[in-house]
């Protein structure tokens, strides 16, 4: 038998991340957000001031990538970085008044995105558990 990227599980995962990724971007194009950037915002959003170390923990991005993703949202006036008064080697992240307000002009995007999954919110539910299952038993098996 045959073996095509088609019937390989690790294919399904990747082209779903890919289409996953491409109606996020349709939803995100008018709020002038990439879906990274929308993980920052989502992860602020949730617990405003963090650290870059904590962010990039969180999302799982290293500082090489994450610095110029804040970069860039510190100049589109989303949010501001500053050293932390008590410990200079820590970057601390904070949503400007903008980055705030944006919460509400995107708290449709978790909806519209469920509805084009067209899956129920159980099923959603399992789905993402299943996946992080799979993710956290590759990572043990792997270090």
């Amino acid at each position: 038998m045959t073996v095509t990227p088609p019937d390989m599980l690790c294919f399904a995962l990747y082209s779903a991340q890919h289409a996953v990724q491409q109606a996020y971007a349709d939803l995100l194009a008018p709020l002038g957000l990439t879906y990274p950037q929308y993980l920052v915002m989502m992860s602020l959003w949730g617990q405003d001031g963090r650290s870059v170390g904590a962010l990039g923990k969180e999302l799982g991005l290293s500082s090489n990538t994450l610095t110029p993703l804040l970069k860039r949202m510190q100049a589109q006036g989303l949010l501001d970085r500053a050293r932390d008064p008590q410990d200079e080697r820590r970057v601390l992240v904070r949503l400007t008044d903008a980055g705030q307000a944006m919460q509400d002009t995107a708290a449709w995007i978790p909806q519209r995105m469920a509805d084009r999954m067209g899956l129920p919110m159980d099923d959603l539910v399992r789905l993402r558990g299943d996946i992080l299952g799979v993710r956290d038993r590759l990572r043990a098996r792997g270090s």
